[in-house]
């Protein structure tokens, strides 16, 4: 890391600015989340844990991620820039802590476009089944590095393509999850489950603890925050895209997770200890065809929120390089896309490299693995950003006590999640994933303690807007 490059030659071209409509700046964060992956595979552990009472689980989730969006709006109100959350901390806590906010989403995104690329081969060769077909691995790495590469185009051809491409896949995944999910209710006969509507014989207890997995579903909702540069009014837009994707995304995860535990006869275990839930559910169903429709959105869904991912990593690298924290080739922007080339092929790479080295684990706990570090990357800056709303109302002259009551409740819920990652701690192999974040975390602390001794007139730009 170099960090004395003269960034004041490279301010142009800039970012393209207002490029994105409200519709295409929600589309990132819905993308980035991509909610089929909850019943095509996450719903399992919340399922385990919470039983017929998920829908409980996901619908205090969905209150309290609304919450944290509530306090991510205030500061993207007044601070409309790609740098997010390195630049809402860094200006309420201290440029330090600002950086190390910036290095921890940088991992997060990246790792969780590691983790859905990972899973793609896995959705493959499901749909493939169906047909008598199973690709060797040696098929099903390359395919995961040839999307790889198409994320990589796509983020680096253009912001506003790639955000419309997010958005349509999406919401075609989603429609066809609805879709199959309302033809096994149609065979049900109703949709009233005495047995999920009887909160006597609910578990509060399990509940509680699913939550903390819960919220994992939503983690990237925060993501269109880094569009800022390149969102229409992003002072109305960001604060609609990162509390609406919040809501709309928890309604539909409360919603499927009562059906899917219906659509089991209320066999929640069953769903707990399956690989394939939502593919059980059509089976019992009596619609075994369903399970291939399945698995192709959520390839549909991985492939879009990796894009997102993708966005959202190369505007924090970015931004960090606009503010000379880290290399300020990071800074540049394509002279013909105004995309930020250099940080776009920077996080394709690096997604890359953690890729390879995750294959002798195998994609499926590959997945696992990457999917969990960045998570907690997610919820420490989500707690950071809980604590520093109110800070930064309070300064700007303008705090209420609703802007309070949101900081408290986000900040308590994101500190549940943190205190259940690691309370019990993890069995192999994600007993290291702990220390090795830690380890990440302080490699960038001390990359921006010696730079604050060598350079400390770049930690005091983090004040102005440098991001052009």
């Amino acid at each position: 890391m170099v960090a004395t490059t003269d960034v004041a030659a490279h301010v142009e071209p800039q970012l393209k600015q207002g490029a994105l409509s409200r519709i295409e700046t929600l589309g990132q964060s819905i993308a980035n989340i991509a909610p089929t992956m909850t019943p095509a595979l996450n719903i399992t552990v919340v399922a385990g844990l919470a039983g017929v009472g998920s829908w409980v689980a996901y619908l205090l989730a969905t209150i309290g991620c609304v919450f944290v969006g509530a306090s991510i709006s205030g500061l993207a109100k007044r601070h409309p820039e790609a740098g997010s959350y390195f630049v809402y901390i860094g200006r309420n806590f201290g440029p330090v802590a600002g950086a190390l906010a910036g290095w921890a989403m940088v991992l997060a995104y990246v790792t969780t476009a590691v983790a859905v690329l990972m899973s793609e081969p896995l959705f493959i060769n499901n749909v493939l089944a169906v047909f008598g077909i199973t690709l060797p691995f040696a098929a099903q790495a390359f395919l995961a590095f040839a999307l790889t590469g198409l994320v990589v185009f796509a983020g680096y051809r253009d912001i506003q393509f790639s955000s419309r491409m997010g958005l349509v896949l999406e919401c075609a995944s989603i429609g066809i999850i609805v879709l199959i999910t309302a033809l096994v209710v149609g065979k049900h006969g109703t949709v009233i489950d005495p047995v999920q509507l009887n909160f006597s014989k609910l578990s509060f207890g399990g509940v509680a603890s699913a939550m903390a997995f819960a919220v994992f579903s939503w983690v990237g909702f925060e993501s269109s925050a880094t569009l800022a540069k390149e969102s229409a009014d992003p002072q109305k837009n960001i604060p609609y895209a990162v509390v609406g994707s919040a809501a709309i995304v928890g309604i539909f995860f409360t919603i499927m997770s009562y059906l899917m535990v219906m659509g089991m006869g209320d066999n929640a275990s069953a769903i707990g200890s399956s690989s394939s839930p939502f593919a059980d559910m059509t089976n019992k169903a009596g619609l075994p065809w369903a399970a291939a429709v399945v698995y192709f959105a959520a390839i549909i869904s991985a492939f879009a929120c990796a894009l997102a991912c993708l966005n959202a990593s190369s505007r924090m690298l970015f931004s960090m390089g606009r503010y000379q924290f880290l290399h300020g080739s990071m800074g540049l922007v394509h002279k013909k896309h105004k995309t930020p080339h250099i940080a776009v092929y920077a996080s394709g790479v690096i997604t890359a490299l953690i890729m390879l080295a995750l294959l002798p684990q195998g994609f499926l706990n590959g997945f696992g693995l990457a999917g969990t570090i960045a998570t907690y990357g997610f919820v420490v800056v989500y707690f950071g950003v809980c604590l520093a709303s109110p800070l930064d109302l309070f300064r700007a002259g303008v705090l209420k006590v609703q802007h309070v009551i949101y900081g408290l409740i986000g900040a308590g819920m994101m500190g549940f999640v943190i205190y259940s990652s690691v309370c019990p701690y993890p069995a192999a192999p994600f007993n290291i994933l702990p220390p090795a974040f830690a380890i990440y975390l302080g490699i960038g602390l001390v990359w921006f303690l010696v730079l604050k001794v060598k350079s400390p007139q770049v930690l005091t730009s983090i004040a102005n807007d440098m991001e052009g």
